[in-house]
């Protein structure tokens, strides 16, 4: 099954309008702080980082943002655009949906104007309904192949499936195992603040909470490395931006890490700071090698070779005047008999006289 021309193109149109509602909160943020470094430094974690003003973005908006742009040129050439379409609406769904009870909540009083908060929700309701709009169009959208030369979509290959099953489960095991060491160390007041928001924690108006973002992109994680064992489809999209979300958040830990000054002194460290440097590590290569190995070409499904369709006949069928399979001399066969015995062939020439 391929994605009709219609549906591409409402795909490409649906992931440009999401794209265009990212940039234009970052391009808020960058006129809202004085040094447009200090939201880089802000997207990163950075413990010194100052803006003059509280940005509305974090670094999932940037990796969000991405997502879109290939997606819509997805939609429009590759080969596995209905998937494509289905994982970046579905993502966004995912990511998205905490902005309906946190935007308007009374612990976002002081944080952003209320004119920016009602923007943020507006935008909140777009997004989920472009993004719920991928979902149909993706899944609704798809057809038959025009003609045998059309591309069909591309499963990944052994090793590919390997890398992804190792690799992204591995990412979603320690991301996990995190979140369980959260349950156990914050205080029961804070904890629930972790993933559904509230005051005890930091978040972005168009963010969702880390917890909650952390969980998501975990069981996506194990979700895809399940998948690319049985070499599905949909595990090479959904799987290259589930690698994209793990390498940006372990490359802006290592970021973290040298910017502190810790990897100079991690044999001081504690244990728990040792192992969470070495979780950012393991996350950054994680995500770039399943990144490589999913983001390349995958195989295409076998399609009806020259026996099954396109004009020729299917096996067991009658056919060019041979016999059918059957009984020996059971019923009319052009003069020859059907089943055991095929008979004197046809003569390669008329006889004489004729």
């Amino acid at each position: 099954m391929t994605l009709t021309r219609g549906a591409r193109i409402t795909g490409t149109v649906l992931c440009s309008v999401l794209a265009l509602m990212v940039v234009g909160w970052v391009v808020r943020d960058v006129r809202a702080v004085s040094e447009p470094l200090d939201l880089l430094r802000y997207w990163a974690g950075y413990a010194d980082a100052r803006p003059d003003a509280l940005p509305a973005t974090s670094q999932s908006d940037l990796v969000l943002c991405t997502v879109y742009v290939f997606a819509a040129v997805a939609a429009l050439r590759s080969s596995v655009a209905a998937s494509a379409l289905v994982a970046t609406g579905l993502v966004t769904l995912l990511l998205r949906l905490p902005g309906v009870w946190g935007v308007g909540a009374s612990w976002m009083d002081g944080r952003y104007a209320d004119e920016l908060r009602t923007r943020a929700l507006i935008g909140t309701f777009v997004a989920l309904a472009a993004a719920l709009a991928l979902v149909v169009t993706g899944a609704a959208g798809r057809g038959q192949p025009v003609d045998f030369y059309e591309p069909r979509p591309t499963r990944p290959g052994p090793g590919a499936s390997a890398v992804a099953f190792l690799m992204l489960g591995a990412a979603g095991a320690v991301m996990i195992a995190w979140e369980i060491r959260q349950l156990l160390t914050y205080p029961s007041s804070v904890y629930p603040d972790w993933f559904i928001g509230g005051p005890g924690i930091r978040m972005e108006l168009t963010d969702a909470p880390p917890g909650w973002t952390n969980a998501t992109v975990a069981l996506l994680c194990l979700v895809v490395a399940v998948s690319a064992l049985a070499h599905a489809v949909h595990s090479r999209t959904l799987g290259v931006i589930v690698a994209g979300f793990v390498l940006t958040a372990g490359s802006l830990g290592i970021a973290r890490a040298l910017h502190h000054h810790l990897l100079e002194n991690f044999g001081e460290l504690g244990t728990e700071l040792q192992l969470t440097m070495l979780s950012w590590c393991f996350l950054a290569v994680a995500g770039a090698a399943s990144l490589i190995a999913l983001a390349r070409r995958g195989f295409e499904d076998v399609p009806a070779g020259p026996q099954q369709g396109y004009g020729y006949p299917q096996g067991g069928a009658p056919g060019y005047g041979y016999p059918q399979g059957g009984a020996p001399g059971q019923g009319p066969g052009y003069g020859y008999p059907q089943g055991g015995g095929f008979g004197p062939p046809p003569p390669s020439s008329p006889p004489p006289g004729w």
